[in-house]
């Protein structure tokens, strides 16, 4: 499973005036797919974080080609792109109803010990669940 496609709709607090979604809340809808994608995969982030590893954004890039609007049916696919010993890369894209490409984007996490707040090898059974794609 190299991509994964997950479905939401615009909520309104999501948008300006104008029905247009705010540009900050491209980053949300990322988040989404990349812990769809994850829980997809058999791994989730609750129990990553019971395990004492968090997985913090480092880097994250977005393109906007076109608006998303007020009740639209977005589909935001989460695209695994590579994975070092400490950080993870996903692609994105998010496309309309119609299939039209909204936006693209990228981000880098990096797995962190969450009681000294550095940066940690990726926990075997996730090196085994993303291994297995």
């Amino acid at each position: 499973m190299k991509y994964f496609d997950y479905n939401v709709r615009v909520r309104y607090a999501e948008t300006d005036k104008m029905g247009v979604v705010y540009h900050g809340n491209y980053a949300q809808y990322f988040e989404i797919g990349r812990v769809e994608w994850l829980r997809n995969l058999g791994i989730s982030y609750r129990k990553m974080e019971e395990l004492g590893v968090m997985l913090p954004v480092v880097s994250l890039t977005m393109n906007y080609k076109k608006s998303a609007f007020y009740d639209d049916e977005i589909t935001i696919r989460t695209i695994f792109k590579k994975m070092s010993s400490v950080k993870i890369e996903f692609d994105y894209e998010l496309y309309n109803k119609n299939g039209d490409l909204l936006t693209t984007a990228n981000s880098i996490l990096v797995f962190v010990n969450m009681e000294t707040g550095r940066p940690i090898a990726a926990p075997q059974y996730v090196i085994e669940k993303i291994e297995s794609i």
